[in-house]
């Protein structure tokens, strides 16, 4: 053996610890965004939509250590070029289809595989198939390609938890995408570096059993993590927004003073009750495709509201929230978010103010939403419309007058 047993242990806890502590220091979620990436994604153009994708590729330690383990046993830069670009391919793929066609899935369990994708191409380098296993490894440029689209899943899934422009979708995903390529190909160059300088030493080969080992455990530290999490909710939404049972303003984050957020009643699920609810009114709502609607009532402290929806089929993300009247800090509480096609409840209200959903579509189509509600309350829609009608009847009359006056001005011209 190259090393003692006692060396080999101490270096194998030595490298493990260091991965585990860079893959727990960046928290558990390997592609989160923070508020000042998705307000500045959401108000700049291509070329930030490329720095964001290299910035969050270069910190997305799940893919650094996928594309580590990818070159660590290659010795040629041919074959790293090749397998590399198979990997860049496959997420390439799936982040640019998936995004572009508003196809989601559960981050936790994306990112669950994605640490099992490090464990499997780390226990690939150390030829453990045949050492452990006593079977032939599979062909690892089919394996790469399809760890790749698995990669391109999660970046697709995180990228579409921001509110993409319509009109320059395509452009806006491929230049992301193009960024991460940035960024992976930084990161690629300080990786070759680093492993062509230490081949040349007597002692890669324990480096390079211990890095690998380390690797599968980091795999499988991410992948308990975002298990534990996929266990806690199977609405990744529900972890988007805050924890805090209070509602915040969103770009202050001061919560109202004026409203104590205890007193707020929950909304309880009653199906059997609200089968026979004699409906006050059904409206109808149409949200168009890749894009968000609200709907609010106002009702009056101690009012209640009984509602249910339904899609024509698609699932939507909704926040059934409430705003208080008259409060300027940008308050609002939020009584449920999650992602469904329909959703029906009471809620009680603490204080007088506007009270509804917000609906976004993140599908290829417009959907319909049939809401039915009862209750104590006012449609701001229909008082909107009364607003413009007498708009309209004031400008007409206006308008009305107008001609009289110059028809009048015109026949007493001509008689004098």
């Amino acid at each position: 053996m190259l090393f003692k047993t006692n060396s080999f242990t101490r270096l194998l806890l030595l490298g493990a610890s260091l991965l585990a502590l860079g893959v727990m220091s960046q928290g558990a979620y390997a592609h989160g965004m923070s508020e000042a990436d998705k307000l500045a994604i959401i108000e700049g153009g291509n070329l930030r939509y490329m720095w964001l994708g290299a910035t969050h590729m270069l910190s997305g330690y799940d893919h650094l250590l996928f594309v580590f383990g990818i070159i660590f046993f290659l010795n040629t830069f041919r074959d790293i070029a090749k397998y590399v670009t198979a990997f860049t391919l496959g997420h390439s793929v799936t982040l640019i289809y998936a995004t572009f066609n508003g196809i989601q899935l559960n981050y936790f369990v994306i990112d669950a595989v994605i640490g099992l994708s490090v464990c499997y191409i780390a226990f690939a380098n150390i030829d453990g198939f045949r050492k452990y296993l006593n079977i032939t490894p599979p062909n690892m440029m089919l394996m790469i390609i399809g760890l790749g689209l698995i990669h391109g899943f999660g970046l697709s899934t995180r990228l579409q938890e921001l509110p993409l422009s319509t009109d320059s979708l395509l452009l806006n995903i491929i230049s992301f995408n193009a960024g991460i390529e940035l960024g992976q190909i930084s990161a690629l160059a300080v990786m070759l570096l680093l492993i062509t300088a230490w081949r040349k030493s007597n002692a890669f080969q324990t480096f390079s059993l211990v890095t690998n080992y380390g690797l599968i455990l980091a795999g499988g530290l991410l992948f308990l993590m975002q298990m534990h999490g996929y266990s806690h909710t199977s609405n990744p939404e529900e972890f988007a927004g805050t924890k805090d049972s209070m509602a915040v303003n969103t770009m202050t984050k001061e919560p109202s003073q004026n409203i104590s957020a205890g007193k707020l009643v929950a909304l309880e699920n009653r199906p059997n009750e609200l089968q026979q609810t004699q409906w006050k009114d059904s409206i109808s709502i149409v949200i168009p495709a890749r894009d968000d609607k609200e709907y609010k009532l106002y009702l009056a402290n101690g009012s209640t509201l009984e509602y249910t929806w339904e899609t024509d089929g698609a699932n939507l993300f909704y926040d059934f929230h409430g705003e208080p009247a008259g409060d300027k800090t940008g308050y609002f509480k939020s009584y449920k978010k999650s992602t469904d096609s329909q959703a029906e409840g009471l809620l009680t209200t603490v204080f007088s103010g506007t009270h509804g959903w917000y609906w976004k579509n993140k599908t290829s189509s417009p959907v319909t939403i049939t809401l039915k509600t009862t209750g104590d309350y006012k449609r701001l829609d229909l008082e909107n419309e009364v607003t413009q009608a007498k708009t309209i009847k004031e400008s007409n009359t206006s308008n009305y007058d107008a001609i009289n006056n110059t028809i009048h001005n015109t026949v007493h011209d001509n008689i004098d």
